[in-house]
């Protein structure tokens, strides 16, 4: 009677434990992470009689979770991939609305100052049309300044969110650390806490929406999980923390920390996946470029527009003055160059633009060797520059392995020791530091410098063009200087004659104190014997003057037309009281269609660089591309996380149909288990009845 009974006790046992295991796969349907839970049960050990071996029961062998380590490593990395892919998005798709908005973009303002200066140059001495062109630049450089600190708050937000991410991971390495612990401390009896296990798979995969990271089992069942280039953020119950710190070169853009016991490392650029590494891919490969973008933008426009305005007269007849704020204004230029802040000296720099043009929309890195000897290298490309010390000003200037300067120059104040770094940003700050400072609408320089006329008395029908100041140099061959009014002053009026003989146009001499003109150029050749009467002829020529130790050299190009007679002549000479001359304000209009953004200095015989429309243009299409691709890539990671979830909740997870099949079957088991116990007692009654 007894085996009858231990073999009813045994099934009501297992029943009882298989009721108590679906009651809690039941009650667990909503926790995340839960995993199903099913018993494995084994027959006892027979007993043995002359009858043979009979059964002696059931017995519970295990509570085992339906879990596969490989759906759930899957899960865990298309969870980083996706969380990376959204965190990006959610950036892009911002940034794209503000550079291609009609209200927010850059094109609507410059169409609008460049037309508001095409109405000015139909009337150059009309005093409100030059107002407008005012107020159309202060309207420039607002849109240019309000895209700067609608970025700059993204990367503000970015830092904040860096901060708030990385104190979820700590607590959820700090979560799974004490899993390691718990788990390893509850295996000692050979059998798996399964909620435990539980608990920390789910704390590993919210770990990966913020990081990505790779896990490693030990023998004692325990978690180690590493990030970045292999960092160890968990072992075993050792867990370490990674910070949003300052950027050691940008204090406004903040890195990511290492850090273990007293040692602290920088990971920032090996961190992948997870939202964290989607908002640094972001920061990387879209914000810093599209900053620089518009930055080396607005520079450009702010450095042609003066120095076209500098070649120019206004209606007092002075130089024309700035209409925006000088770029190398000193305050500017300080900011360009950036001292780590590790450095051992206190050594800072400045940054001068000498040509715009050649901008590239890297930042750079100038470094300090032991010897004191400086190197550099451009950050988006990772390119060695050449760097050269002007031994005059102690200046260093740039250049690529092909000789491409860089189109600036950097001066460092005070003494520099082996290992100090900069980092140099040409046009990060350029966006913010535009502004319109022209106030006087007089001021702004519309007429050309010089102007030509043919003589009354001339014999022939020669007619001369306005001449066309192509460039001003300076000292020593310095390019793009602003015009002296001084030396306009002392070139005055020079004549120059038609020679018959000689088919070449000949300067009177002598010519004014202090200039000179070198010979004529017509097509190419030297105009000795080159000027064809019925034909029109290209002159080029170089005026040069040196008046009080202001030296300074005007290329002037202009044509001669018609049959000009032997001794006729013309005036080329300075423009005094221009007030209806709008040449100036013609190429000022005509920079709108110039090529003057990211110029290639060494390719010769072809245009390159852009115009500030296209190179406006080509960073919207470069971000629009990037955001389309960022939503198909959300399609595609999301559909890959269902995926996985779906493939990993096809085994782990619970159903609720199966589970009620559960509840009746083992109900049943349970009342059979305990109808075979009544049944021994029965036997057992009857037996002690018939004894009596």
């Amino acid at each position: 009677m007894s085996d009858l009974l231990n073999i009813g006790m045994s099934g009501l046992h297992a029943a009882k434990t298989n009721l108590s295991v679906t009651g809690h796969n039941i009650t667990n349907i909503n926790t995340p992470g839960y995993t199903r839970q099913d018993t494995v049960q084994a027959t006892r050990i027979p007993q043995y009689t002359g009858a043979g071996y009979i059964g002696s029961g059931t017995s519970l062998v295990d509570v085992r979770r339906s879990y596969n380590e490989f759906l759930t490593t899957q899960l865990r990395s298309s969870t980083a991939l996706s969380s990376d892919v959204q965190a990006y998005k959610s950036q892009i798709e911002q940034l794209d609305a503000l550079l291609a908005g009609s209200t927010t973009g850059i094109n609507p303002s410059l169409q609008a100052f460049f037309s508001a200066t095409q109405t000015a140059a139909e009337d150059p001495s009309n005093i409100p049309a030059r107002q407008l062109v005012i107020a159309e630049a202060e309207g420039l450089a607002r849109r240019f300044n309000n895209i700067y600190d609608n970025i700059s708050s993204q990367n503000s937000f970015i830092n904040k969110q860096l901060v708030a991410s990385t104190d979820q991971i700590n607590q959820l390495a700090q979560t799974v650390g004490s899993l390691n612990a718990a788990i390893a401390s509850a295996g000692t009896n050979g059998q798996q806490p399964n909620d435990l296990l539980d608990a920390r798979d789910e704390a590993v995969r919210q770990l990966s929406t913020y990081i990505g990271v790779t896990v490693v089992v030990q023998d004692d069942n325990s978690f180690n999980l590493s990030i970045g280039s292999g960092q160890p953020l968990v072992v075993g119950s050792v867990v370490n923390q990674i910070q949003a710190v300052q950027g050691r070169g940008d204090p406004n853009t903040f890195d990511i920390d290492f850090v273990s016991g007293g040692s602290r490392q920088n990971i920032t650029d090996s961190i992948s996946g997870g939202e964290v590494g989607g908002l640094l891919r972001y920061r990387t490969d879209v914000l810093d470029p599209t900053i620089n973008a518009i930055g080396r933008l607005a520079i450009s426009v702010a450095d042609e527009v003066n120095s076209q305005l500098g070649q120019g007269l206004d209606l007092k007849g002075q130089v024309g003055a700035d209409l925006f704020k000088d770029i190398n204004d000193p305050k500017m230029a300080a900011l360009r160059v950036r001292p780590m802040a590790n450095n051992a000296s206190n050594a800072s720099g400045s940054m001068d633009i000498t040509n715009s043009k050649l901008f590239t929309t890297s930042d750079y890195r100038l470094d300090f060797d032991s010897a004191g000897a400086p190197t550099a290298r451009r950050l988006s490309d990772g390119a060695a520059m050449v760097v050269t010390q002007d031994p005059s000003s102690g200046e260093y200037s740039f250049a690529d392995s092909a000789g491409r300067d860089q189109g600036f120059s950097v001066k460092i104040t005070g003494t520099p020791v082996a290992g100090d770094r900069f980092v140099l940003e040409p046009t990060r700050r350029g966006a913010a530091d535009i502004s319109a400072e022209l106030k006087q609408a007089d001021q702004l320089a519309f007429a050309a410098p010089f102007k030509s006329d043919a003589a009354l008395q001339n014999k022939g029908n020669g007619a001369i063009s306005q001449p066309s100041l192509d460039t001003v140099m300076g000292p020593a061959g310095a390019s793009g200087a602003d015009l002296n009014l001084a030396n306009l002053e002392a070139i005055g009026s020079l004549s120059m004659r038609y020679d018959e003989a000689s088919s070449a146009m000949v300067f009177a001499t002598p010519l004014p104190a202090g200039v000179t003109v070198t010979p004529l150029v017509a097509d190419g050749q030297t105009v000795a014997g080159g000027v064809t009467p019925g034909q029109n002829n290209q002159l080029k020529y170089t005026i040069s003057v040196d008046v009080g130790g202001v030296q300074q050299s005007f290329t002037v190009s202009q044509t001669i037309s018609g049959r000009p007679q032997d001794g006729d002549t013309f005036t080329v000479g300075f423009n005094k009281n221009g007030v209806s001359d709008n040449r100036n304000a013609l190429k000022l209009v005509d920079l709108q269609n110039k090529q003057v953004v990211g110029v290639d200095a060494n390719v010769t015989g072809i245009s390159t660089g852009v115009s500030f429309n296209e190179g406006y243009g080509e960073m919207v299409e470069r971000v629009g591309t990037l955001t389309a691709q960022a939503r198909r890539d959300d399609v595609a990671t999301g559909a890959i996380l269902k995926q996985s979830t779906d493939n990993r909740d096809s085994l782990s997870a619970v159903n609720l149909d199966e589970e009620a099949e559960n509840l009746i079957q083992f109900e049943q088991y349970y009342n059979a288990s305990a109808q075979i116990i009544q049944v021994a007692r029965s036997l057992f009654d009857t037996l002690i009845n018939t004894l009596r």
